[in-house]
């Protein structure tokens, strides 16, 4: 099958780096108009020459309340309309256990990590999409289907980001679907930390397809989103190279 997305325009938030850039590429390659936006201008820029085709970017800060409404009207008037969004960015401002993470950072994920998502939904929906149609992609992660020592406040919004992916497509169907992508291990710089050294090569050697994954790996299951599947809303696909399914043991063998 072949994905043309000639005459669509999609919306990319934290589109300069990492997963969000193998989308916002992803997407531009089938012929979509792409703007994608972050915080840093110069980074921007240097995506936009990457990303090619139609593509723009305008900076903001997704978690300040405003800046939704900003950008996608700076979008309709570049491009004429908000036909997919995808909402990308996040952050993880704690690490360790659950019970020791202090207000201000659980704030913080929640604001960028489930808060904006939403939001920036609303905006696109009343903007463009309650009456044009169109598609939602959300990123999660497949932290969000289990526990984990380090980022349990990350992957509890994660998990919540996949139950609000069932009840937007629930609601805001049949004009828009929503679906949502929960990748495993990317070799981002977002996630550096977990992958970097020997460490990644280990992960990479537990897994049944024996490697970690690439932006382009999530950039080619968005594509499908946007411009396929066209009878799914409300799922998440997992992408993660075999990781929750991976054998964690042995069965013990009676003789």
């Amino acid at each position: 099958m072949t994905f043309d997305l000639k005459g669509k325009t999609a919306l990319v938030t934290g589109g300069s780096a990492g997963i969000g850039k193998g989308i916002a590429k992803a997407l531009a390659g089938a012929g979509a108009q792409v703007m994608i936006t972050s915080r840093k201008a110069e980074k921007c820029e240097a995506a936009i020459a990457e990303i090619g085709g139609q593509s723009d970017y305008i900076t903001s800060h997704i978690g300040i309340l405003e800046e939704a409404d900003r950008v996608v009207d700076a979008t309709l008037e570049r491009f004429g309309s908000v036909d997919i969004l995808v909402n990308n960015a996040a952050t993880n401002p704690w690490a360790g256990p659950m019970i020791d993470c202090d207000v201000p950072r659980l704030d913080k994920t929640y604001e960028v990590n489930l808060r904006a998502p939403l939001q920036w939904t609303q905006t696109a929906w009343t903007k463009w999409m309650q009456e044009n149609g169109g598609s939602i992609i959300n990123i999660a992660s497949v932290g969000g289907f289990t526990t984990s020592e380090a980022l349990g406040v990350y992957c509890m919004f994660k998990d919540a980001l996949m139950h609000m992916t069932r009840q937007l497509a629930a609601e805001m169907g049949p004009k828009v679907r929503v679906n949502c992508i929960a990748p495993g291990l990317i070799k981002t710089d977002f996630a550096k930390v977990l992958w970097d050294g020997p460490r990644g090569k280990q992960i990479a050697d537990m897994l049944p397809l024996g490697r970690l994954g690439e932006p382009e790996d999530i950039g080619e299951a968005a594509l499908y989103l946007a411009a396929g599947a066209s009878w799914m809303t409300g799922n998440t696909l997992t992408i993660d190279g075999g990781e929750l399914i991976r054998i964690t043991g042995e069965l013990p063998i009676e003789e």
